[in-house]
């Protein structure tokens, strides 16, 4: 093992560079002894390896990492957002065009959500847009169901505590309202946040008393779903990428080709 070192680059942040998973999912793989370096197989994320190591990942070598790249997909309702489904169900990656690269989502969207998902090649650019801390807004057009009244909108903006899970502060609008009744209405609405936890933006509304029945990412950051169609995946440039990203753009060097 003279390839590992205190000098070299934390497996699990390669592997994610690499595009094999995020570093979290990367550090299930090692957990599951899944990950070996010059035929040794890891059982601790507590390795760094030099640029010279072999790694592989269920017994297949991985690629050297190449320079990061980021598409905009639309995902359609009816798949999840996973490599692989214990229910067997339609994912993401199976319906993606063939010629992409390995790509992992930044965030997820839910079975019968749709909208903008962001894909990337780069499982540490990945875990960084993800982060609430990088400030990049998700924005949704949300059609509920129920009596929508602006004091109950403006109560996300607080924040919310749901099965002891804490949400942060959210913005909802009402664009307009369809039909009425005697027990609701469905309205459409628009919905901000920075964060992203699982459902959250149903449990947001439900704790208010709105049943989401349909919810389309429209925005993640700076980057907007426009007229994408559904199933359809746009590369966006590296130079756009470069300006968005900022000071938090990948360096060059750290992703040459092999």
């Amino acid at each position: 093992m003279d390839k590992l070192s205190l000098e070299g680059e934390r497996i699990a942040k390669r592997l994610a560079r690499a595009g094999i998973a995020s570093r979290r999912d990367a550090e299930k793989l090692i957990a599951e002894r899944r990950v070996a370096v010059d035929g040794h197989v890891l059982d601790t994320p507590a390795i760094r390896v030099k640029p010279e190591a072999r790694i592989t990942v269920d017994g297949k070598p991985i690629a050297a990492p190449e320079p990061t790249r980021l598409w905009r997909y639309h995902k359609p309702t009816g798949l999840v957002t996973t490599h692989r489904d214990p229910q067997g169900r339609p994912t993401v990656f199976a319906a993606l065009p063939p010629e992409l690269p390995r790509v992992v989502s930044i965030g997820r969207l839910d079975l019968n959500s749709e909208g903008l998902l962001l894909l990337t090649n780069d499982g540490e650019l990945a875990r960084k847009l993800e982060l609430p801390q990088t400030g990049w807004t998700r924005r949704y057009r949300v059609r509920v169901w129920g009596t929508v009244t602006e004091d109950a909108l403006r109560s996300l903006g607080d924040g919310l505590v749901i099965d002891g899970i804490k949400y942060g502060p959210a913005q909802a609008t009402l664009d307009s309202a369809i039909g009425s009744g005697a027990k609701g209405r469905n309205a459409w609405l628009t919905v901000s946040l920075q964060e992203g936890k699982n459902r959250e933006v149903r449990k947001l509304l439900e704790r208010i008393d709105l049943r989401v029945n349909r919810l389309i990412r429209i925005a993640y950051g700076p980057f907007q779903l426009g007229k994408l169609l559904p199933g359809a995946v746009e590369e966006i440039s590296p130079r756009i990428l470069r300006e968005q990203l900022g000071k938090g753009a990948p360096k060059p060097h750290a992703h040459k080709k092999s």
